[in-house]
């Protein structure tokens, strides 16, 4: 297991924490498949991936547009640094060996998510409308 969930992720946010809970599994799996499998099934892994988290995003950020959440310009340039940096691994690493892909990616994601819940979806945590 590469991340594991902690109740400190919760934003209040039924919707939210969900996917958050999806995409944290979601992160294990790549990690986890890619370890056995050849560099085309990473490809399709990086793929979905991007797509899930991707998609997450879009919904987190209406949600705070909806809320006229305050913070949420900053937010979404830390979804968009995120984006990008997993676009560069993508792009950077590919025909690497899929164990080496797996590790970079899961060290940038490792390391995003955990100062992410903590700092921009703990403020999240704190607008009224997150108390649902």
């Amino acid at each position: 297991m590469l991340i594991e969930w902690k109740d400190k992720y919760r934003t209040g946010i039924a919707e939210v924490d969900h996917e958050h809970q999806e995409l944290v599994a979601l992160i294990n799996t790549l990690h986890e498949e890619t370890k056995k499998s050849g560099s085309s099934d990473v490809e399709g892994f990086f793929g979905d991936l991007l797509a899930a988290i991707s998609s997450h995003f879009a919904l987190e950020e209406r949600a705070m547009r909806e809320a006229r959440y305050s913070e949420l310009g900053a937010h979404k340039q830390d979804h968009e640094r995120l984006l990008d940096d997993l676009r560069d691994i993508m792009d950077s690493d590919a025909g690497s060996e899929a164990d080496a892909r797996s590790e970079a990616l899961g060290s940038a994601l490792d390391a995003w998510f955990s100062v992410h819940f903590a700092t921009f979806d703990a403020r999240l945590h704190a607008m009224p409308t997150a108390r649902r």
